[in-house]
């Protein structure tokens, strides 16, 4: 299982296939590696590595949970380059994965060929966030998976209409284990939500749009959900006209966050990296 110690001695699990130029995926807040299942598949020219985030997925969880944040996962990433001895990467940036490579992009913009983000921006609506901390770090309720399935197929038919049941009993295997003795767990430190709070109370927030402007001199591709509650269509268009190189997308039938196999968005991941990957 591979796997690299962050500076802090904590143990990152993170999964690196393919050949040919290097995709960082970031998966979003409460998400790992498996975030980019449905996408995988259509990247087969490219090696994609995909990290669990500390307290995510296969990653040990850290003693103080205050270091789950953008800063220290940013520097995790960094950590993980260096580790991989690679200069470069093209970020694919889901979410909080896309709010950490607008921090790497301002802090080490040589490291990056590019980024494309999706579903996220320098501003994060509030229905968007209210929406977040309803859930984050309680244990699901579902008895089992084929449950959760159905449960979350009922929450997001608005916002994702027509996605099969299949598909979200994918999702949910992603997002959820199977405990010993029944009921489902969570793929993350239930602390995550400690540190989202704590953080909140810790000082201004930092000016995400200047992070943006960073980004906005790199290659740069953003994908949003048409039907999103966390990227507003108004902040959508207030970053083209901060970016107005950057490349756009707007999936239809999908909020916060597309799949990634839709055909808009395949079409917009293989032009930026037909163009920047290398």
């Amino acid at each position: 299982m591979p796997a690299f110690q962050a500076k802090d001695g904590l143990t990152l699990h993170y999964e690196d296939a393919g050949g040919g130029p290097p995709v960082l995926c970031l998966a979003g807040l409460t998400r790992n590696s498996a975030d980019f299942q449905f996408l995988l598949p259509f990247l087969s020219d490219f090696r994609v590595i995909r990290p669990d985030y500390r307290g995510r997925g296969q990653s040990n969880h850290a003693d103080d949970y205050m270091s789950y944040s953008i800063a220290q996962e940013a520097q995790d990433v960094i950590t993980l380059l260096d580790h991989l001895g690679l200069e470069r990467v093209t970020i694919i940036g889901t979410s909080r994965g896309g709010l950490i490579a607008m921090l790497l992009a301002h802090t080490a913009p040589e490291r990056l060929c590019g980024v494309i983000l999706n579903d996220i921006g320098p501003e994060i609506a509030p229905t968007g966030i209210e929406r977040i901390m309803d859930y984050i770090g309680k244990a699901p309720t579902a008895p089992d998976l084929d449950t959760a399935a159905a449960t979350l197929r009922a929450v997001n038919a608005e916002a994702f209409p027509g996605v099969t049941l299949n598909r979200w009993r994918v999702q949910a295997e992603m997002m959820f284990h199977e405990k010993t003795g029944g009921g489902l767990g969570l793929r993350y430190d239930a602390r995550l939500r400690d540190a989202l709070v704590g953080q909140a109370g810790a000082g201004p927030a930092p000016d995400l749009w200047t992070l943006f402007k960073a980004l906005a001199q790199l290659p740069l591709t953003a994908i949003r959900g048409a039907n999103s509650d966390l990227l507003s269509a108004q902040t959508f268009a207030k970053m083209q006209q901060c970016a107005p190189d950057m490349r756009v997308a707007i999936v239809p039938d999908r909020g916060h966050v597309p799949f990634l196999d839709e055909a808009e968005s395949l079409a917009a991941i293989h032009a930026h990296l037909k163009d920047h990957s290398t």
